[in-house]
């Protein structure tokens, strides 16, 4: 199963009648990663009226918000909808308002929250994390071309190619394209090719899935 999340911290902000509002996005891998990024926004803007954040993580399947102090309902379940709706999860996005003394209703303070927390979520880069497995095969320069042929067609990313006495790839496939893969690198060698299955993990595909 494939999850979205970011690479790294993002940023945006906009202005809406003088109040200003600026999203920030990390990744997080637990509650109290996601804690002590809440509370480095809040140092950052302590003169700030509103710190609203929302966090998802999968460890213990646990997602949080806050309003921070805005009417209840108007701040924080709509930037945790932004991430549901993006189907993020490992992130915490934290939403800083500088009051501009006009008031934006409840309507008005849903449409702003969501509306920074999208700018955060678009000023990132989602990664699509997927479960694969990492492989390296062995194989001597005769067969190399007929190799590098057929992985394209396996959505497959490739971590480091030596050229040595022979040629070593380290490639990551998609689980799903594992065994297709190697029925077909086993064809099209007659078994010569040497693979070896250096386990699963989950890794970003979203370079070569669009």
């Amino acid at each position: 199963m494939n999850y979205f999340t970011v690479s790294k911290p993002a940023t945006a902000s906009f202005i809406e009648k003088r109040s200003e509002f600026i999203g920030y996005i990390a990744p997080v891998k637990t509650n109290d990663e996601a804690v002590e990024f809440v509370n480095s926004i809040k140092a950052q803007h302590r003169k700030a009226r509103h710190n609203v954040y929302a966090y998802i993580v999968r460890q213990d399947n646990i997602s949080r918000y806050s309003d921070d102090g805005e009417p209840q309902g108007t701040a924080g379940v709509p930037v945790l909808d932004v991430l549901k709706k993006r189907e993020l999860t490992d992130v915490c996005m934290v939403v800083t308002r500088y009051f501009g003394g006009i008031l934006l209703g409840g309507g008005g303070l849903v449409r702003a929250y969501s509306h920074a927390a999208s700018l955060a979520c678009d000023a990132a880069h989602i990664m699509d994390m997927r479960l694969c497995h990492r492989i390296r095969l062995v194989t001597d320069y005769g067969l190399y071309g007929k190799i590098s042929y057929i992985l394209p067609n396996y959505q497959t990313i490739t971590e480091n190619s030596d050229f040595g006495s022979d040629v070593t790839l380290d490639l990551l496939v998609l689980n799903e394209m594992l065994l297709p893969l190697m029925k077909e690198l086993t064809e099209a060698t007659n078994g010569s090719v040497n693979v070896t299955d250096m386990g699963e993990l989950y890794e970003d595909f979203s370079s070569v899935i669009k």
